[in-house]
């Protein structure tokens, strides 16, 4: 794993804390060369990691990359999926047989409905989840994908239904198909862990909301650390800023120290906050190293 990576919210305006932020935020970012500018300053900054959705923008942005690769040496899509807004939009747009058109690769379209048809009658989640992913993946066809997200709306769900075997098929399915690593983003990161152990998902890939303030982490600061603990795991601290409570320097040394954080995504508008976060990340980084030799 990168130790950082490179969230969206921003892009799309969504802001936990401040409407008003994520409206001036989404504002901002209705041009398309608006974000490439920031992912760019990203890359020169050492992030290459790019955590996102599959908003129908980051399939032009995948587009981008592909035609001009010689710009994006380095640059790596880490997509979460799925993205409901999309296909409820779709559907109004353009009717359930256009959505189907849209979203299902071309080459395997006839292969994809027979699957589907077979998993709804048969009530075969492992199938519908399989026929999601192809969708969800197909703008990102020919780029690099190592590690692929359940959404937390579909994590959190399968872990309150107590169907954990589903998390072992995933990621089973995207290694076999896509040659990736399965990811999980979660509200509730105690349960999920243990939930991934008993499903035999080994020392899993996990994006959660991790701050010093406690701030939607379910279970609290200690049930994150004790779960981590007894569950090994590579977990993605997201939300280390509390959605703007907490002080960009006081969030980022506090994060760093958490052992069980292998990587930190954060989001930011401006070239200059991006080196700033990244500046500081690798300031502690060095702090916490000098402290162990």
């Amino acid at each position: 794993m990168e130790r950082i990576l490179f969230g969206d919210n921003q892009f799309f305006g969504i802001n936990h804390f401040s409407e008003e932020k994520a409206r001036q935020q989404a504002m901002k970012f209705q041009d398309l060369r608006a974000i490439l500018d920031v992912l760019q300053s990203a890359l020169h900054a050492g992030v290459g990691g790019f955590m996102c959705t599959t908003h129908d923008t980051v399939g032009q942005i995948a587009g981008e990359v592909r035609a001009h690769p010689h710009k994006w040496q380095g640059f790596h899509f880490y997509p979460g999926m799925p993205y409901a807004h999309k296909y409820a939009n779709a559907v109004t747009e353009l009717g359930y047989l256009g959505a189907l058109k849209k979203f299902i690769p071309s080459g395997g379209m006839l292969d994809t409905l027979t699957r589907g048809t077979k998993a709804v009658v048969g009530k075969d989640i492992e199938s519908v989840m399989a026929m999601l992913v192809d969708a969800e993946m197909k703008m990102f066809a020919g780029l690099e994908t190592p590690v692929i997200f359940l959404q937390n709306v579909v994590t959190d769900l399968i872990l309150g239904l107590g169907a954990p075997q589903v998390f072992a098929s995933f990621a089973a399915y995207v290694k076999r198909r896509y040659n990736a690593e399965a990811g999980f983003f979660t509200m509730n990161l105690p349960k999920l862990l243990e939930a991934l152990h008993s499903a035999g998902v080994e020392n899993p890939i996990v994006c959660a909301n991790v701050n010093k303030a406690g701030f939607r982490m379910s279970g609290g600061i200690e049930g994150y650390r004790e779960a981590a603990a007894k569950y090994p795991a590579r977990v993605i601290a997201m939300s280390v800023f509390a959605s703007g409570g907490i002080s960009a320097r006081e969030a980022i040394e506090w994060v760093t120290n958490e052992p069980y954080v292998e990587s930190i995504v954060f989001g930011a508008s401006s070239r200059g906050n991006i080196e700033n976060t990244v500046a500081l990340i690798r300031e502690f980084d060095q702090a916490r190293k000098n402290r162990a030799a």
